[in-house]
């Protein structure tokens, strides 16, 4: 809950809809199991990305909410990166995509992080 944008019920959503962050080998399989992994689409000379549509759309949803947030916290780091996609030409829908990735990113490792020191602490349930 220390991330901006991460309160108390969307700490208990994320935790819910991911359970156990281990099962995840890669930030990447995490991604892409919340759908926020960009889907490249290709045709002729252009190629683009979209938000998947596949994956657990309740926890893309918290990630949404989480991006939301922090773009309209004018001090946080979310709102740093999504004005630094702005500047370099993205629209703000793929800026916004790009925060998605990068939080969901950040959510796996701190969830990683979280339960190896769990794990650590004797007496603890794992």
């Amino acid at each position: 809950m220390d991330t901006p944008g991460i309160g108390p019920v969307i700490a208990a959503r994320l935790i819910g809809r991911t359970r156990r962050a281990h099962r995840f080998p890669t930030s990447a399989a995490f991604a892409n199991y919340a759908g926020a992994a960009p889907v490249e689409i290709a045709s002729a000379d252009k190629a683009r990305h979209r938000l998947s549509r596949s994956g657990d759309r309740q926890l893309n949803s918290v990630l949404h909410t989480i991006a939301v947030v922090q773009i309209r916290m004018p001090k946080s780091p979310g709102h740093a990166y999504y004005q630094r996609k702005l500047s370099e030409g993205k629209t703000p829908k793929e800026a916004k995509r790009c925060l998605k990735r990068r939080l969901a990113d950040h959510v796996w490792r701190v969830m990683i992080a979280d339960e190896r020191e769990a794990k650590s602490i004797p007496g603890q349930a794992a």
